[in-house]
């Protein structure tokens, strides 16, 4: 009974980070309805909007999972359940948005979408980035649990446990992997599609959030680590933006020039 007691404060802190993610959740769901109803007309804005609260509801929601992953980080079990379980939810309520930079990126470089549609999309993702770390802020200085503390928001705390190249090309080889399923997954039913795109990302944070955290988003870098990108700029941007950027231009090289140029060589050689 002493032990019940001694984890019912625990478990109280671990519910009102649930609660407000899930509230977050539904708050922007209900943003997105409205969105779809009063703003079909206007396409430039009824994109930018749709992009911001998707990108503003990643952000916010991985502000809360970074912090209940660093109350055991012995224990990674019950955090990167929660990874999943979110990232369903993003899956299911995020449909049609990106809010990853370089997804947009990947959809320009395979002619997928214009470059007003794209930088739009870029300006939507920075700016949702960036509010969303403000908004953060302002519900962990209401103190509603232990682990809120409003200093945590603007101190920095450095990610990269391993040398510069090593964090390259972790986030490079992240943001190939999950960009690539992205890619081959779209024939795939959808409630299938989520499953294994949330298993993916599950597993990169797994096994490389203990090098670089695997975030392979710029924006949703920006937003989680935007005191470190203003104390040590280059090393940051270089990890989190050009890292990344480099896996999908890999991928491309790969899955469209590299792979059909081997086959078609293949062939050639064949048929000789």
């Amino acid at each position: 009974m002493t032990v019940l007691r001694g984890l019912w404060p625990e478990v109280q802190d671990n519910c009102t980070s649930l609660g407000l993610m899930l509230l977050l959740v539904l708050f922007m769901g209900l943003a997105r309805v409205v969105t779809r109803q009063q703003l079909h007309r206007f396409t430039m804005i009824h994109t930018f909007v749709l992009e911001f609260l998707a990108t503003f509801q990643l952000c916010c929601c991985t502000h809360e999972l970074q912090l209940l992953s660093e109350q055991e980080p012995a224990h990674p079990t019950w955090p990167l359940t929660l990874v999943y379980f979110f990232s369903l939810v993003h899956g299911l309520t995020l449909v049609g948005t990106s809010s990853n930079p370089c997804g947009v990126m990947m959809q320009m470089l395979l002619g997928g979408m214009s470059s007003e549609t794209g930088a739009l999309r870029l300006s939507a993702q920075l700016i949702g980035a960036l509010c969303s770390r403000y908004c953060v802020s302002v519900l962990w200085s209401l103190g509603l649990s232990k682990y809120h503390l409003d200093e945590r928001s603007f101190a920095c705390r450095n990610p990269i446990q391993v040398d510069l190249p090593k964090a390259i090309i972790t986030e490079a080889i992240c943001s190939f992997i999950f960009h690539s399923a992205l890619l081959h997954f779209q024939e795939v039913r959808t409630k299938l599609r989520i499953h294994l795109l949330a298993a993916i990302i599950t597993f990169l944070v797994y096994t490389g959030g203990s090098l670089t955290g695997a975030v392979f988003n710029p924006a949703l870098a920006l937003s989680l680590h935007l005191k470190c990108f203003d104390e040590a700029f280059l090393r940051f941007f270089i990890v989190y933006w050009l890292a990344p950027s480099l896996g999908i231009l890999l991928m491309i090289l790969m899955f469209n020039f590299f792979l059909p140029w081997l086959y078609n060589n293949h062939t050639i050689n064949k048929n000789e």
